[in-house]
């Protein structure tokens, strides 16, 4: 399988937020038009790592994204650890925070941000107790990018 480069139009939510107009993730490339994502994406919406995604070349052979075809199971969370908090910031933290849960991510230094890949199987209500402790105690703030029905049912069960 081939890596190539999906590029995702980004909408604004507002005037600062995302930050950037597209981004652009690895995938393999699994037949014409469908690729597997092979990263965790930072502002993407609705997606995750090892999802199935439709593209299209552009007239410059830049593949854009068109539709989502396939869930890999895998959650999106991204993490902002406050500057003047406990972390001092510190992406390698929030990584250390969730590395016993098998959670994976990585770090943005331009943005001050932590995508995390929460894969099925993981203990999701731990996350989440993680996820809510750190809000709470001013460690970081947090959102959900992408996740499916387990995640949304650990969450009742607090």
């Amino acid at each position: 399988m081939a890596s190539v480069k999906v590029h995702f139009d980004l909408p604004r939510e507002d005037t600062d937020w995302p930050p950037v107009d597209v981004e652009s993730l690895w995938a393999e490339t699994v037949s014409d038009d469908v690729v597997r994502l092979a990263n965790v994406p930072w502002f993407v919406r609705g997606i995750a790592n090892g999802d199935l995604v439709r593209v299209r070349p552009d007239a410059d052979g830049v593949l854009w994204a068109t539709e989502h075809v396939e869930w890999s199971g895998n959650c999106t969370i991204r993490v902002v650890p406050f500057r003047s908090g406990p972390l001092r910031g510190s992406r390698q933290r929030v990584l250390d925070a969730f590395e016993p849960f098998g959670v994976t991510g990585e770090g943005i230094q331009q943005y001050g941000l932590v995508a995390l890949e929460v894969p099925p199987g993981a203990d999701l209500a731990g996350v989440q107790r993680v996820l809510r402790a750190g809000a709470r105690d001013g460690w970081w703030d947090y959102e959900e990018g992408c996740v499916g029905e387990e995640w949304t049912a650990a969450a009742k069960e607090r």
